[in-house]
């Protein structure tokens, strides 16, 4: 069974590297690094920031695919009519198994995303920027990069910037997610549709892109529209960041023009020469079929017309060695598990749909199948969010691309193969394990105040659980950074003011793994 991928896996171009310039030279690009290489940045007005992500057919690099330009109007427009300063975030939440090119990117380039984004707000005149990040390694390496740049906040500066810290889940990188923790709650989906660029974070216009995008914008103001073009197809120009993984020899994030065949970028990761089918645009995308995998080219109109999904840049292939319906059945069931249990067609319909394909694989017959189909497609558009919709394309997709494995599994008993768990899922109790940054802060209780109410227990049960008695035990430990907003929320509404936060003397974070002195000091290569 593979092993899940690590935060940074190793990074590969092909012809000349854009969002990764610099990577030979050093392991993290600090701020004096990232200006040798890639060098100053002038700022530019709204109108001209949104022709130039016109003039390149920029669009959301995070899944959806949105136009970039579009969206920053959108927040422009919202922000003018309502006479309130908009908020630029930057989705740096990679909580999908299989995705590793936004985590490579803060990482080891996050200069070149706090560009894009800084531009972004300049023109906007926004005054608030966001940083949503998932893991450990990408949040010292932005913490490290705002230091860098005497960004903050703290109340008074011009802008102020700060680092919301979600989980590693499915859910957690949605928009709507991450402008509800950014909010300061819980980093799920709402449950209702909404605008960000009407009404985001504090309700405020907010400008969300992925942090590809930002790092893209940031190359194209550098060198221009045309220049840019230059590389890549005419109609889809500029570069694009993969995530390779499923059964190839080296997983690997990879950058490459729009336009190179898909069978070359899974020639370089040591992919197998004729796979069963290649899963295209992550866990919530489609199949493609090895034939197609021969036609098709890197580009959203490419692999749409395969039948694929280029999506958040995850490229999955598998070999004729596994179960195709078991390697599904495994995503499907962690599918299922990642449900925001907002509605029934998540809570309900994405187990429901799980089981079913389990019983189409354990001998349920063709009366298995026809109720596998029945719930998959009841679960689509009925959803508060997006994940039903991606899950059960998932499923459809699974069922369109084997069909002779699935006529062997529900004719014959089986196909005769074993699955061999080549798509990466999260190591069992992952989330259990996860570290944050230290905030140098603990909490404290007055037991002389203390009545036991509880609450702050359920504000953040992961650092006060009740006892016993009915009154709180604390962790022994500080308050991660990521839980400080909570933790400060818990103290204000205690209702004996019993709770507290004590400073303590802070513990210096370490580095991201394979991050030298050198890359963080003067900037000398």
């Amino acid at each position: 069974m593979n092993l899940p991928l690590p935060d940074v896996p190793e990074v590969r171009v092909v012809g000349l590297p854009q969002l990764t310039s610099g990577f030979d030279l050093v392991e993290r690009l600090d701020l004096g690094m990232h200006l040798k290489v890639h060098g100053p940045l002038e700022p530019m007005t709204g109108e001209r920031l949104a022709e130039l992500a016109e003039s390149i057919s920029l669009n959301g690099r995070g899944g959806a695919g949105f136009p970039f330009g579009r969206k920053l109007r959108a927040v422009a427009k919202a922000s003018i009519r309502r006479g309130v300063r908009p908020v630029v975030v930057i989705n740096g939440s990679e909580g999908e198994p299989a995705c590793r090119k936004d985590t490579v990117l803060l990482n080891r380039a996050p200069h070149l995303i706090l560009d894009g984004a800084l531009l972004a707000a300049e023109a906007l005149g926004a005054r608030t920027l966001i940083v949503a990040v998932t893991r450990n390694s990408t949040e010292i390496s932005v913490r490290s990069a705002l230091a860098e740049r005497g960004l903050s906040d703290r109340r008074g500066r011009p802008l102020r910037a700060r680092v919301v810290r979600t989980p590693e889940r499915m859910v957690s990188g949605e928009a709507s997610a991450v402008i509800r923790a950014a909010s300061g709650g819980p980093a799920l989906p709402p449950g209702r549709r909404g605008r960000a660029a009407e009404s985001g974070v504090g309700g405020a216009p907010t400008l969300l892109s992925n942090a590809e995008t930002y790092a893209q914008l940031a190359v194209a103001a550098r060198m221009g529209p045309r220049r840019y073009g230059d590389t890549g197809l005419p109609d889809e120009p500029g570069t694009v960041l993969l995530t390779l993984s499923g059964a190839v020899a080296r997983p690997m994030v990879i950058e490459v023009p729009t336009g190179v065949p898909l069978r070359y970028v899974l020639q370089l990761a040591g992919a197998p020469p004729l796979p069963q089918g290649v899963l295209t645009g992550g866990y919530h995308g489609n199949w493609i079929s090895a034939h197609a995998v021969h036609d098709a080219v890197i580009s959203r109109e490419s692999l749409a017309a395969a039948g694929g999904a280029l999506g958040a840049g995850a490229i999955l292939p598998i070999g004729p060695e596994t179960c195709p319906l078991g390697e599904s059945l495994r995503v499907a069931n962690w599918l299922a598990a990642e449900t925001a249990g907002q509605c029934g067609p998540c809570r309900l319909g994405l187990p429901a749909a799980a089981g079913g394909l389990s019983d189409v694989l354990n001998g349920g017959g063709p009366a298995a199948l026809e109720a596998l189909r029945e719930v998959t497609l009841a679960v689509k558009g009925r959803g508060a969010c997006k994940h039903p919709d991606g899950s059960a394309r998932f499923l459809s997709s699974t069922l369109s691309a084997f069909t002779d494995d699935l006529a062997a599994h529900v004719l014959d008993g089986g196909c005769g193969r074993e699955t061999r768990g080549v798509l990466p899922l999260p190591a069992p109790g992952y989330q259990d394990v996860e570290e944050s940054v230290p905030s140098g802060e603990k909490l404290a209780v007055d037991w002389t105040l203390c009545r036991g109410h509880g609450l702050c227990a359920d504000i953040v049960p992961e650092l006060i659980r009740l006892g016993a008695d009915g009154y709180p035990a604390l962790a022994d430990a500080m308050v991660p950074m990521h839980l400080r907003g909570r933790a400060q929320r818990a103290v204000r509404r205690c209702p004996a003011l019993a709770l507290r936060i004590e400073q303590q003397a802070p513990e210096r974070p370490a580095l991201p793994p394979g991050t030298g002195r050198k890359a963080l000091g003067s900037g000398r290569s």
